[in-house]
């Protein structure tokens, strides 16, 4: 099938290419972009007033299958992502079973590949069972198709045992992704240590807990060559770490989400467990420090950390339901609203943020990009369309999400993956 894409505003933050174009997409690729092309055999797609850019990319994700299937699957979750405006996602290995095996990985891409929605990449664990106490096949992992190493949702403690996961993932030319808190000092606690913690009469988490291992990770990084990419950094001084060590030419890298430059603590006494999340939700200036982290560089992508849990299990009370929320539904457009029309960041910089930087973090070959030649997975959406989020109507099977209700501003409105529309807006 051929689309040819006419008189959208293109953003490429790559290429630097801008302004009204059209595009050609013809055998899963993008074959032309110019101006005024004339295809006649081609289906066209109307995109005036729309912008367009290459297919988004989430680093993170959590999609549950296999064990959790009640909360998420590898299907719904892609289907999701198509809605959000993402062409690859990346999903976490803290599953039931652990994804900490080649079979794993092997389940992961089979059923991604049965999926109708955005591509599926699975990453491996970085210990076996998420344990802590032994390193996996990382050789292995990587043959049969993982694209990165993690326990993320369970922080590795054992320092010794990380630095060696440094050293053979490096071998291997893969990138550890890094969940930093310090388990002692946070334990299963709901909010961040602080005014409203002090106010629920509850224990909170300590911000040091997060960046105590930010600074272990990043002088590990320093100390053994290797690609370290620290998850959903939520504090100021977090920022300012990963800022120092970047200047040292540490390979060090690092995502937030769009709770933590659009909520701050103070959700939760709104909000209660649907607010809830870990890292937790911090203070204003916590919620500054990674505006400007973002606005400097030193934060090289938006993830969503997309968590999903039923609403039996968020009705619980704060200290007893699960940490997490949704968010490939509404990534895109909670970013254009607290960073692009709010004039702190420009689109191209936010788009890169979400496109190029994660696919090169995780060195996704043709992800991310969009020139003539790549994958044709792109993006159209309307930067200033209002709509209120309902979460009965998302793809994903999840409505654990702080922004039900809220008016958001920037609407996708058509998704294209390897030539094929994998989701338009009705």
């Amino acid at each position: 099938m051929k689309y040819l894409i006419r008189q959208g505003r293109l953003v490429d933050p790559v290429g630097g290419i801008g302004g009204i174009m059209d595009i050609l997409i013809e055998d899963g690729r993008v074959a032309v972009i110019g101006s005024d092309l004339n295809v006649p055999s081609a289906q066209v797609i109307e995109a005036k007033g729309l912008t367009i850019c290459a297919g988004l990319v989430d680093m993170h994700v959590h999609l549950r299958e296999p064990g959790f299937e009640y909360k998420e699957t590898i299907a719904s979750g892609a289907q999701a992502a198509a809605a959000g405006g993402f062409t690859a996602i990346a999903c976490m290995p803290n599953t039931k079973p652990v994804i900490d095996c080649p079979e794993g990985v092997a389940f992961v891409r089979e059923k991604a590949a049965q999926a109708m929605g955005a591509q599926v990449f699975p990453i491996a664990a970085l210990s076996r069972g998420q344990q802590g106490q032994e390193v996996n096949d990382y050789e292995a992992l990587k043959n049969a198709g993982a694209v990165a190493l993690s326990d993320d949702g369970v922080p590795v403690q054992n320092a010794n045992l990380l630095r060696d996961a440094m050293i053979l993932a490096h071998r291997q030319g893969l990138t550890v992704l890094s969940h930093c808190e310090d388990a002692d000092m946070v334990q299963n606690f709901a909010v961040n240590e602080g005014r409203v913690s002090r106010q629920l009469r509850i224990p909170g988490r300590p911000a040091i807990a997060e960046e105590l291992q930010v600074m272990r990770d990043a002088m590990l990084a320093e100390e053994t060559g290797a690609a370290v990419h620290i998850c959903h950094i939520s504090t100021a001084k977090s920022v300012a770490i990963v800022r120092r060590y970047k200047r040292k030419g540490v390979q060090i890298t690092c995502e937030t989400c769009p709770q933590y430059f659009t909520f701050s603590e103070e959700e939760i006494l709104n909000q209660g467990s649907i607010a809830r999340v870990n890292p937790p939700l911090r203070t204003g200036a916590d919620v500054e420090g990674i505006i400007e982290g973002l606005k400097d560089g030193t934060i090289d992508a938006i993830a969503t950390d997309h968590a999903p849990h039923t609403e039996e299990e968020k009705a619980r009370p704060l200290t007893q339901a699960p940490s997490g929320m949704i968010g490939l539904e509404t990534s895109l457009a909670a970013t254009l609203t607290a960073l692009y029309h709010t004039g702190e960041m420009n689109l191209s910089d936010i788009l890169r943020k979400m496109t190029v930087n994660p696919a090169c973090i995780l060195r996704l070959p043709g992800k991310g990009r969009l020139a003539v030649g790549s994958d044709a997975d792109l993006v159209l959406f309307d930067p200033n369309e209002e709509w209120v989020v309902d979460p009965t109507v998302f793809r994903s099977k999840a409505r654990n999400t702080p922004f039900a209700g809220k008016v958001l501003k920037g609407r996708v409105k058509c998704t294209i993956s390897g030539g094929k529309i994998i989701y338009q807006d009705k």
